[in-house]
């Protein structure tokens, strides 16, 4: 099994008790099965968990959401943490007010907003897969930034490459200056939906960047192998070479994750995976 580094739950409690027992509530079919949430932000894991039954059908559009008490006592949270999740869900416009009347589901939106479940941090596993998500654009971002970017932008590239050696060099982990190399590379594509998607995935990967990142800094080999990819991204952008520029940040990504795998930090890929890489 992958080792779960201690970054991604660092902030994690002990279980919150279990709610005392009461006369049944409406919140059966918000908590009929549910557990005491353990996470460093609890409201985020109930608005996860109810956004789910939302899309599900568990809890139908028009439908009535259980009172805020029952549902504390229903997933074993303060009331607090209730009032938080479902703010989260009436931002995301799952759930409307109607005043007196309580919480409502609202009719399903035309336009789904993005979003990736809590659990994809729970597991370097699950941490590997957004980064595949994440390997996909970066190639993309990197050929379009070398047919596009300006003068400038190559300048802008270079700077911010400049600053995370900097930041390293200072004993820094590097993981802003990194995520804003990304960025500078995002924006040279002159497509601003890049850089709202590295955004987007940037909230599921820094605590998940420490971790990478902190490996690498264990050792000589890793760090410098780390540079040497980055500047070859760069350079193959300077270059306007497209091909080159997407070879370098899919080669940048996946050794990433071999690193991982060296350090123990994931299961190591199955023969027959390895054998398939080895002849593509």
């Amino acid at each position: 099994m992958p080792v779960r580094p201690a970054v991604l739950h660092a902030a994690a409690s002990a279980a919150m008790a279990p709610a005392h027992a009461a006369a049944p509530a409406p919140a059966a079919a918000a908590g009929a099965a549910a557990t005491p949430l353990v996470a460093e932000r609890l409201s985020d894991r109930l608005a996860a968990r109810l956004g789910r039954q939302i899309e599900r059908g568990d809890l139908s559009p028009g439908e009535r959401l259980p009172t805020e008490q029952a549902l504390a006592q229903a997933h074993g949270v303060s009331r607090t943490v209730v009032r938080e999740a479902v703010h989260q869900l009436k931002s995301r416009g799952l759930l409307r007010s109607r005043q007196g009347l309580g919480v409502f589901v609202a009719a399903a939106p035309p336009h789904r907003p993005l979003s990736f479940d809590l659990g994809v941090l729970d597991s370097m596993q699950a941490v590997v897969q957004v980064r595949e998500v994440r390997r996909a654009l970066e190639g993309e971002i990197a050929a379009l930034a070398a047919e596009r970017a300006t003068r400038a932008q190559v300048a802008a590239i270079r700077v911010a490459l400049r600053a995370l050696d900097r930041a390293v060099a200072a004993g820094g982990d590097g993981v802003s200056e990194d995520l804003a190399f990304h960025r500078a590379l995002a924006e040279a594509t002159g497509n601003p939906q890049f850089v709202r998607l590295l955004e987007f995935l940037e909230q599921y990967l820094q605590d998940a960047m420490r971790v990478t990142r902190g490996n690498e800094a264990r050792r000589a080999d890793f760090m410098q192998a780390v540079r040497a990819e980055h500047r070859a991204i760069v350079e193959a952008v300077a270059a306007h070479d497209p091909a080159a520029a997407r070879r370098r940040a899919v080669v940048h990504m996946r050794r990433g994750e071999t690193r991982l795998a060296a350090a123990g930090l994931l299961p190591p890929r199955p023969a027959a995976a390895r054998t398939r890489r080895t002849r593509s």
